[in-house]
C-alpha cells in the first residue's frame, strides 16, 4: 500500500490538473450542494468549519460563500497553494489529518469529502479520533465515501504518474466505526454516480455528531 508519502507526492505532482478537473464540480452535484447547505444552516455563527483533505479548496469557497468561517487543511503542499491561489482570503494550511497541529475541539464543524478515502480500516480509524477531538461537543462530521468492498490502485491520474490506493467502504462499516469512536452516526445518504462528472462508483454520505458534554 503506498506510504502517506507517496500519496503526498501523487497529488504534489497532480495540482495542477486536479484544481483544472475538480475546482467546479459541485455545479454539477445537488445533493454534495444540498448538504453543505444544510451544514451551513445549522453551524451559522456557531463557529469555523474545518475542510479536512481540502485539495484546490472548491468546498471551502462553497461553505464561505454560504456564509460561515471555514479553514482548509490538506497533506498535499502543491493543492495548498493551489487553494491559497483560488481562494483568497480562506486560511488553508498543510497537514495530516492523523496528526494535526490543531487545539481539541477547535471546530464546529468538519467537513472530510472523499479525503478519508486513500487509508485502510486501521489508519481510518486513527483519523477518525483525531477528527473527533477537534470537534467541539455537539459538532458535526459529515464525510463522503465510494461504497463497496474494494482496493483500486491508480498509476495514472489526469495523465500524471501517481501512486495512490482508493479504498471503498460499506455504509455499516463506516456507521460502525464512528459509533464505536463516539462520533454517533445521525444519517447516511447514498446516491448513483453523476454520470460524466466524476468516477462511476455509487456514493454514500454520512453525518454524525460528537455528543454534547452533557450527554
Amino acid at each position: 500500500m503506498p506510504s502517506e508519502d507517496a500519496v503526498r507526492k501523487s497529488y504534489d505532482a497532480a495540482a495542477s490538473e486536479y484544481a483544472a478537473h475538480i475546482y467546479d464540480e459541485l455545479r454539477h452535484k445537488p445533493l454534495d450542494r444540498r448538504l453543505l447547505d444544510e451544514l451551513v444552516q445549522e453551524v451559522n455563527c456557531r463557529g469555523t468549519v474545518c475542510d479536512i483533505g481540502c485539495g484546490p479548496g472548491h468546498v471551502a469557497r462553497y461553505l464561505r460563500e454560504g456564509g460561515v468561517e471555514v479553514t482548509g487543511i490538506d497533506l498535499s503542499p502543491r493543492l495548498i497553494e493551489a487553494a491559497r491561489r483560488l481562494n483568497p482570503g480562506i486560511r488553508f494550511e498543510v497537514g495530516d489529518m492523523r496528526s494535526l497541529e490543531v487545539p481539541d475541539a477547535a471546530f464546529a464543524a468538519v467537513v472530510a469529502f472523499y479525503s478519508l478515502i486513500h487509508f485502510d480500516t486501521e489508519q481510518l480509524r486513527q483519523a477518525v479520533r483525531e477528527l473527533r477531538r477537534i470537534l467541539r461537543p455537539d459538532g458535526v462530521l459529515l464525510a463522503s465515501f465510494h461504497r463497496g468492498s474494494e482496493r483500486r490502485h491508480v498509476e495514472d491520474l489526469w495523465g500524471v504518474d501517481v501512486n495512490l490506493d482508493f479504498h471503498f467502504f460499506e455504509p455499516d462499516q463506516i456507521n460502525t466505526m464512528l459509533t464505536e469512536e463516539g462520533l454517533p452516526v445521525e444519517r447516511i445518504t447514498v446516491r448513483p454516480p453523476y454520470i460524466g462528472f466524476e468516477v462511476e462508483t455509487e456514493r454514500f454520505y454520512v453525518s454524525a455528531r460528537r455528543p454534547a458534554e452533557n450527554d
